[in-house]
């Protein structure tokens, strides 16, 4: 473990090459913004954007921070509003050339903000999405010791997340805070940018109190940082105790407001009117100009040796979050500015800063002269957090089909827990790097075998009062070395862990098979965070079960409509709804297999509690003929009926595949043949008719064997959710078609009169067909 220097020990030499440094760091931040907005080329005139005051407010923290005492094992999540911080940070580490740092916003350049996908720059977390960032270091905190508990590795480098303190605001971020696991993660410390502004304007009333005991409830240890050494001094003289009870009771405008004043207005303001001004006058009277203007804006946050001091008591039994005050726009002409959000530097002011700092702004990019000490602590900086290459191990071989036919009667969600449970015979290394998740819902959606076969993971090992209860039947054996990690109810959460978990291959060159369980209605809620981690690298098995108004007596409440479209609309994503046991397997084989790899991706599989008869599949038996067919059913698509002189052709997906096979058969009887296609991924088929015509790449192989075109029939197309989702299928051969689903909430009931509700029945499917056909 690399140490960082030792703090409490900076020479005053030292603390003017990180003065320096600060400066530098500023500067080229603006450039960034400045070289994006008003020097590169904008034919198209459209807003560029950026944000400098939003990392002025940042450099001193991210300053302290990268130069005294980040690790190389450490992670930082970057405010995404920071990012240009983080990149001229990394361009003086020798991390980034300065030809990118024209490229801020530009196509194939630096992005808006930090993506480990996509910047040319190291980036730890992907940021942009509020909240995000903050939660994510608290997911790969939990991810990074999973990955590790193979070795016995706990605690293994610092997980810093840079925070604004309006995305506080962000309920997803109190969520993760009080999960109950989040209290012994010691490697977790948030550092909260509190510059006290939103997009729009100051905001009026202070919170840091209020967050202060939250946080503290929820066991974070809690450092605050509000003022500097220049107002600690004055607050130390006569009158100081007045002038901290004035600038403590300011409301966050009449502070800000301050900021804005010259010299004499601050004297005019500051004493303000209470029974303390003549002291907090007098105190003034005593104060140069200079000194006064500078120690208004001598907030914890801009005091180095403050943040050194702060980043130096980090517990490390407790999660910490330290307050950092700050000034937005701090140390630019915009500071304190309500509106400076999105404001932009003129080329006059750039030049002014330019001078101030020492650089030049012909030539923004200039290096430090070799032979500084600016240079040196960068050098030395560099040095140290260099990081040794993660060697990637290889992903575990998985079996494509174990073997198994299912017979009788089953459902797609308990299928699930007999693959995995049949996994951990047929393929015992694969099986291990398994690790499901769920937010409290593992024994209603059938993990209760899987968790009573591999436990349930914990930092330490905890008792199980109810392992000598005779009538417990899910045994909750808490333990390192458990394979399933349970969260409280928070889908946010849950998709934050997966995220990360599925990350572990590119970070820790460890790669595993997450796949997380929750309640199909619930996707949605779920689903911005998860794209997300997808967009980050994070590649997981999303499953969302039991789904669609097949949960009849449940009511409109817990039913789904629009999430089997979401494997057509989500990149980086292959959506499966299996019909039948075997169909599950074979896509949940399929879905793991593509993960923890670099060419690999997430999946999202959409189950059902209602039971099938499983002789309805008509597996074949010839083994060629069942690989012809399991290859069918991962690549979207299969024919489960076919009739001579077929007149229509019923498309049919998951738990309605029994319908659809009803109606097939009620159709012969008055003259009408109907072939059935059984539909596993519209997504996948999607991506075929869309390479075939041109448009990306994808195999277009199934189309042919499905829908060949001697069989071209009007189609009807028929699902439990929202029948644009299939919509699509009429256009492989231009057929007329009517598309059967769910549009509007249900209401509780039997099977069957929620499914003649909504039209799904084998009745609308009958009626359908004869409508197209007559």
């Amino acid at each position: 473990m690399t140490t960082a220097p030792a703090p409490g020990r900076t020479t005053d030499a030292e603390l003017d090459a990180l003065r320096a440094v600060e400066d530098r760091v500023l500067w080229l931040s603006s450039a960034i913004v400045h070289h994006a907005n008003r020097v590169r080329p904008n034919p198209s005139g459209l807003k560029v954007g950026g944000h400098q005051a939003s990392c002025a407010s940042m450099v001193s923290i991210m300053t302290a921070l990268w130069f005294r005492h980040l690790r190389p094992e450490d992670r930082v999540s970057v405010k995404p509003h920071a990012s240009p911080v983080l990149h001229a940070i990394n361009h003086l580490l020798g991390e980034l050339d300065a030809s990118h740092l024209t490229t801020l916003r530009a196509f194939g350049g630096l992005q808006s903000y930090p993506s480990r996908a996509k910047d040319p720059d190291p980036v730890d977390y992907s940021t942009g999405s509020v909240g995000i960032g903050a939660t994510a270091t608290i997911w790969g905190a939990l991810a990074r010791r999973y990955a590790g508990r193979a070795a016995g590795e706990g605690f293994a480098g610092r997980q810093y997340a840079l925070v604004g303190d309006a995305e506080l605001d962000e309920g997803a971020v109190w969520e993760a805070v009080l999960d109950p696991q989040v209290a012994e993660l010691g490697e977790l410390v948030w550092i909260v940018d509190l510059n006290r502004q939103s997009l729009d304007r100051v905001v009026p009333h202070g919170a840091a109190g209020r967050l202060h005991g939250m946080f503290a409830a929820a066991g974070w240890q809690v450092l605050t940082l509000k003022y500097g050494e220049r107002l600690e001094e004055l607050f130390a003289r006569p009158g100081g105790d007045a002038l901290r009870g004035r600038i403590d009771a300011m409301s966050n405008p009449e502070y800000q407001r301050l900021l804005r004043c010259s010299a004499d207005e601050l004297r005019e303001r500051l004493p303000g009117a209470g029974p303390e001004a003549p002291a907090v006058a007098a105190l003034l009277a005593g104060i140069d100009d200079p000194t006064l203007m500078a120690a208004i804006r001598n907030l914890g946050g801009h005091d180095l040796g403050a943040l050194d001091a702060a980043l130096s008591e980090v517990a490390d039994d407790r999660p910490t979050v330290i307050f950092a005050y700050t000034i937005k726009g701090h140390g630019l002409p915009t500071q304190g500015h309500p509106q400076n959000h999105s404001s932009l530097l003129t080329g006059e002011q750039m030049r002014e800063l330019a001078e101030r700092v020492g650089t030049d702004l012909d030539r923004p990019w200039e290096p430090f002269p070799a032979t500084s000490a600016p240079a040196a602590l960068c050098a030395a900086t560099a040095a140290r957090l260099r990081r040794e290459p993660v060697p990637t191990a290889k992903p575990p071989a998985l079996p494509a089909d174990i073997g198994r036919t299912p017979t009788g009667v089953a459902t797609t969600q308990a299928a699930l827990g007999r693959v995995l449970l049949d996994l951990t015979r047929s393929a015992p290394e694969a099986a291990r790097r398994v690790v499901t998740v769920s937010p409290d819902v593992s024994s209603t959606t059938n993990l209760g075998g899987w968790v009573n076969k591999v436990g349930v993971w914990s930092p330490t090992e905890r008792v199980d009062w109810f392992a000598d209860d005779a009538e417990t039947i899910l045994h909750w054996r808490e333990r390192p070395t458990g394979q399933h990690i349970e969260l409280g109810i928070a889908e946010t959460n849950l998709v934050g862990l997966l995220g990360e978990l599925g990350a572990t291959w590119s970070r820790w060159g460890e790669p595993l098979l997450p796949i997380g369980v929750l309640y199909d209605p619930f996707v949605q809620r779920a689903l911005e965070p998860w794209s997300f981690g997808i967009y980050a690298g994070g590649q997981s098995i999303l499953v969302g079960t039991p789904s669609g108004v097949t949960l009849a007596p449940e009511g409109g409440a817990h039913q789904s409509i629009t999430t089997p479209s979401l494997g057509i609309e989500q990149p980086g994503c292959v959506t499966w709804e299996p019909a039948f046991a075997l169909d599950t397997e074979w896509v949940l084989l399929a879905a793991l297999a593509r993960l923890g790899r670099p060419d690999g991706g997430s999946a999202y599989l959409r189950l059902s509690t209602r039971p099938v008869d499983q002789t309805l599949a008509a597996v074949p038996t010839d083994p060629a003929a069942r690989e012809r067919r399991r290859r069918q059913v991962v690549a979207g698509a299969y024919p489960l009926r076919r009739r001579d002189g077929a007149r229509v052709t019923i498309a049919a997906m998951g738990a309605l595949v029994t319908e659809a096979l009803a109606a097939a058969e009620r159709l012969d009887a008055l003259g009408v043949p109907a072939d059935v296609v059984c539909v596993t991924s519209p997504g996948n088929l999607y991506r075929a008719l869309d390479a075939r015509a041109g448009h990306g790449e994808a195999p277009d192989w199934v189309l042919d064997q499905v829908f060949p075109a001697e069989r071209a029939t009007p189609l009807v197309t028929v699902l439990d959710g929202h029948p644009h989702t299939l919509a699509f299928l009429a256009t492989v051969h231009h057929v007329p078609s009517r598309r059967l689903g769910v549009t509007r909430f249900g209401q509780s009931g039997s099977l069957e009169e929620v499914y003649r509700h909504h039209g799904i029945d084998a009745d609308g499917i009958v009626g359908a067909a004869l409508d197209l056909t007559e």
